[in-house]
This record gives C-alpha cells, structure tokens and sequence, in this order.
C-alpha cells in the first residue's frame, strides 16, 4: 500500500526531545524570572549607598540572556536527541533488515540481538522464534509435497503398467487386471482421504465439544477387532473417564490411527494393544501401548513425519499409506494438546496423547 511520505521515527523522537528540554528551560527561567521579581523595585532607586536597579533595567539585562539561553537549549536539545534516538532505534534497524531479509526467502536469517532482555530484545527473540517456526513449517511441507508426489505417482505408474501390459496382450482374462487396478485405486482413495483429513486437521476448521477419551478408545478398539483378529492381535481397552474438548470425528479418527498403527506394527502372533484413559483437573491422557519389534529412539522420532512406517515401508493388508500417525500429530496439535511417542526397552511403541481437559458443565470456564 502506498502512502505519503512522513518524517522518521528518529526526527520525531529528536524533535520530542528537544521540545521538552525547551519547555522544561523556558519554565526554569520563567521560575527565575518570578522569583527576581518579587524583590525588585518596578523602579530604579538611588541612594548614597549602592545602586537599585528597577524592571526594566532588569528585562534589558535578562530577556536577551534567557532568549540565547533556549536557543542554546533547543539545539543542544536537537543534538541530542538526534544522537540518542539513533542509539535507541538502533535494534529496530537490525530488525527490518532481518524482516526484508525473511521477504526475499531467506528464513535461515537470524537477528541475535545482544544486550539486556529489554523491549527490542523481547521483540527480537520473538522474531527469531517466529522464523524458526516458519522456517520449519516450510521445511516439512516441502518434504510432505515431495513424499505426497511420489506416493501418488505410484499407484498411477501401477495402473498404467497394468494397462499397457492389458494392450500387448489382448487374450489375457480380465477379471485379474481388474482387481490389481481395484486395489490399485482403492490405495489412492485412502491415500487421498488421508490427505484431505490431515489438511482439515491442520486448518482448525472445527467446532469443540465435550468428547470422552474412553468412549472414543472402546469404539475404535470395536471397529478395529476384525484387523486385530485377523493378526492374532489381542487389544485392551482399560481407563477411567477421560472427558477432552474438541472434534469427536477427528478425536475418533486420532484413536482409531494409534489403535491401527499398534496392531500393523506389532508381532507376527501374540501380540497386544493396550488403550488406557487418564482424567486430569487440566489434562487428558489418552495412552496406546503396542508389543512389537525394538525401536530406535532415532528412529522414533522421524515417526510423525508423513509417509514413515517404521523400519520398513509395509506394503500389506490394511499396511496404510504412512499418515497414520502423521494425521495424529496434526490432530493433537489443532487441540493444542501433544504426542509423545516412546520405544519400549521390551520392544514396541508407547504413544501418549494429552489433550486439554474440558471444563466441568456449570463451572465458570464453561460459561
């Protein structure tokens, strides 16, 4: 937006400056000036003894003094304001510099203010912060399109080798191309909703409500048990009620993703998944513990980044498409709750859910 140009913040700061120092002068001499007065005689007087001199004589001798007085106030007052206003505005010109920097792209820039932990350092530190986290942000959507790119590359690269191997052989039965190319599109539709599910978690774009943790983690282990059957998988479900504020679907899709995860990546046979609820005064927990082959801490934390599936990239019954627990994080965070993921010393996966708890109905944070 264009604007008209004005004066700088060190000319106005200069300027303020100097105008107090010649307020406060004129007010000093105009107290000089009452005070002289009362003691003077409106005329001069002469007696034998020394000589009287009357106002006038006084504003002769006074006024010319106190003007070159405030004149000599007012440039000493511009001076040094000029001079201080520059050292004091000196921090803001790291800043805008870091700022313009930022604008061109150069998120790696940092302004590292020294000094006392004042107002520009304050305002600094938080700058720095928010580059750090843009810089990040930045970082992970691009290594999210790139993954994204690939992993729907794929299934279309499939289809089309199933086609072209279709056209050189006209004789071949169709019914076994037609159901490679249905799980080939079956594979792109969940990695499509999954997609679409974890940019609606990261958009907030949802109402909150009273959501209970164990009601959420009984259903999820419900609707999972076929899976879990299927890979001799026995889950858990113990707890006490656990009542958070946010999405119940995405809560519900948040439970169902740790529960999932936990019966994929576990034991061949004789495997467990345990879901646990925990109620806090400001806090609830939501706990899934799965058995399973030991894990790095390295390689835990690389978890919750989109398209990772453990040690190896699974590709199986219900296998996913690696946003499980990517779609998770961003589920916590849009609650403004945390994921805490944790390799058992026994082998397996430990992921803690904590969420903001929601306040008690008739309570003063309802209202």
């Amino acid at each position: 937006m264009d604007r008209a140009p004005g004066l700088s913040a060190r000319l106005k700061l200069a300027l303020s400056y100097a105008a107090v120092v010649l307020v406060t002068g004129a007010l000093l001499l105009a107290v000089v000036w009452v005070f002289l007065l009362r003691y003077v005689p409106p005329h001069a007087a002469e007696t034998d003894g020394p000589f009287f001199p009357g106002r006038d004589d006084l504003i002769r001798a006074f006024a010319p003094a106190a003007a070159w007085a405030l004149v000599l106030l007012l440039a000493l007052g511009l001076l040094g304001g000029w001079l201080l206003a520059g050292r004091m505005l000196a921090p803001l010109r790291r800043i805008t510099a870091a700022t313009r920097a930022a604008a061109d792209g150069a998120l790696s820039h940092r302004i590292a203010l020294p000094g006392p932990h004042d107002e520009f350092r304050e305002l600094a530190d938080g700058f720095d912060a928010m580059l750090a986290q843009i810089e990040a942000h930045v970082d992970e959507q691009r290594r999210f399109a790139a993954n994204a790119s690939h992993e729907l590359r794929t299934p279309l690269a499939v289809t089309q080798t199933l086609l072209d191997v279709a056209l050189q052989d006209p004789d071949r039965g169709d019914a076994e191309l037609l159901r490679r190319l249905a799980l080939v599109n079956a594979r792109a539709i969940e990695l499509t909703e999954a997609l679409l599910l974890l940019s609606r978690a990261d958009r907030r774009g949802f109402d909150r409500e009273r959501v209970d943790l164990s009601l959420v983690a009984e259903e999820a282990a419900e609707t999972l048990l076929p899976l879990a059957e299927r890979r001799g998988v026995t889950i858990e479900v113990s707890g006490e009620v656990a009542v958070a504020l946010g999405s119940p679907a995405l809560l519900q899709q948040l439970a169902a993703n740790l529960v999932h995860n936990g019966i994929v990546h576990n034991v061949s046979a004789g495997g467990t998944v345990q879901v646990t609820t925990h109620p806090g005064r400001e806090r609830a927990t939501l706990t899934v513990r799965n058995t399973g082959e030991v894990l790095s801490p390295r390689l835990v934390a690389t978890l919750t980044e989109p398209f990772q599936r453990g040690s190896e990239r699974i590709r199986g019954d219900h296998a996913g498409v690696g946003l499980g627990l990517a779609i998770a994080k961003s589920i916590v965070r849009a609650h403004d709750g945390t994921l805490d993921l944790a390799a058992l010393p026994e082998g397996g996966l430990r992921a803690t859910v904590t969420l903001p708890a929601a306040p008690r109905p008739g309570s003063t944070a309802s209202r």
